[in-house]
């Protein structure tokens, strides 16, 4: 089960790698024609657009499994281990919750999506919003996997703080703490 998942956010990269293509190649190819011919390529434009949003909820959900969103730690950190369950667990539930909300969002808009055409392209939009179902249920999946392990007591105090630090500033930390204090030996020299 854990390959079938690791070849899903596989193929989530690779359909991020070739929007992102998709989208340089369509903006950049409409720039040329619009300066060197004085005309463009419509499609490019709404097609690229449509690329941009399934690139940003393709993202998402690749930096969720792997803790890449955005997080403050400063509080969680200080809390005694069930402060920091109660924390995880907070968080989860309410992301839970967000995407049960997303998934009922797209499921009310389906309809009037299938109907909506886009104006050039002629598109129904359900193609484009319609990433909303499987973000909901991929993202629902990971806050109902990290609950279900939380209860099972499966993580550890470390995996309860969910920030993940920038790279090289552990290292930097480190560094800091093991050397003398700066300050007091500038004015030892002075």
């Amino acid at each position: 089960m854990r390959r079938l998942i690791d070849y899903f956010f596989k193929t989530l990269e690779l359909l991020v790698v070739l929007c992102l293509l998709a989208m340089v190649a369509m903006v950049f190819g409409n720039v040329l024609m619009r300066y060197l011919f004085n005309s463009g390529i419509l499609i490019s434009e709404e097609l690229s657009r449509y690329a941009f949003i399934w690139l940003t909820y393709l993202g998402a959900m690749i930096a969720m499994r792997e803790g890449g969103h955005l997080g403050v730690d400063t509080l969680i950190k200080h809390l005694p281990l069930f402060g920091k369950k109660f924390c995880f667990f907070l968080s989860e539930a309410l992301m839970l919750f967000c995407n049960a909300l997303f998934l009922w969002g797209t499921y009310k808009m389906h309809d009037l999506q299938v109907t909506n055409i886009s104006p050039v392209a002629g598109l129904s939009m359900i193609w484009i919003y319609g990433i909303g179902y499987v973000v909901a249920v991929v993202m629902g999946a990971i806050n109902v996997s990290k609950l279900y392990a939380l209860f099972r007591g499966k993580l550890s105090e470390a995996e309860l703080v969910q920030v993940v630090e920038a790279e090289g500033l552990k290292e930097v930390e480190v560094h800091l703490a093991s050397q003398p204090d700066a300050g007091s030996s500038k004015g030892a020299r002075a």
